[in-house]
């Protein structure tokens, strides 16, 4: 704090250290690798951070920060290389400037760097090639929170729908059997029966439980 005053960066410190316990929290209880939620390759291109820089902040390094235009043409040089088109090449300048609606003169000049952009210049350029907003301007901590929270979104969906799978298996008794021992546990049980006629007596009983909870047919 300074003279009653947050320091932004200390702020987006914490912001993106808490992001990053939830994310890691998330995964664990679902049992994704941290690889895959923390991908710097994937989180760099969804945010527009460099790698280097992605991955300084994961380990809690500051890594500095760029001014406005510095920013802009690092992520537009990010967008022109990640976001292409149908054919995998490049937009070209003409292409740019024709979807961001300026001239050919005004786009080449920023994407060259010879003229700082404006924010309708950012918005034109983010909606031609359809990332969020901020995409260009955000601060590296900002953008890279942005995007583990959208990560974190996607985990909290794939964590309702496996309680939700969960609910309904919990109302049908076989497969509430499988689930609690696995088709693997109960044939490794009935293997440890003494006698053939021991493990009979076994499928005799599945036979009879298969039977008792069979599901009308639709």
């Amino acid at each position: 704090m300074t003279d009653g005053f947050e320091v932004p960066c200390a702020t987006a410190t914490v912001l993106l250290q808490a992001v990053v316990a939830r994310v890691t929290a998330l995964a664990d209880r679902l049992g994704v690798l941290h690889a895959e939620v923390f991908d710097v390759r994937r989180l760099s291109a969804e945010s527009g951070v460099p790698e280097p820089v992605a991955r300084a902040l994961l380990n809690g390094r500051p890594a500095g920060e760029p001014d406005l235009q510095a920013r802009f043409l690092q992520r537009l040089d990010l967008l022109r290389r990640t976001r292409l088109k149908p054919n995998g090449r490049r937009y070209t300048q003409q292409e740019i400037a024709d979807g961001a609606g300026m001239s050919r003169q005004q786009a080449g000049a920023l994407i060259n760097g010879d003229r700082r952009p404006t924010m309708e210049h950012c918005d034109a350029i983010q909606r031609f090639f359809r990332v969020h907003a901020g995409f260009l301007t955000a601060e590296d901590s900002e953008a890279l929170i942005g995007a583990l929270q959208r990560s974190e979104q996607e985990l909290l969906q794939r964590l309702a729908d496996r309680e939700r799978a969960a609910a309904s298996v919990a109302h049908d008794p076989l497969e509430r059997l499988l689930l609690d021992h696995g088709v693997r546990g109960i044939a490794w049980r009935a293997a440890q029966l003494p006698t053939d006629q021991h493990r009979d007596k076994v499928a005799e009983w599945l036979d009879m439980l298969l039977e008792s909870v069979k599901r009308p047919e639709s």
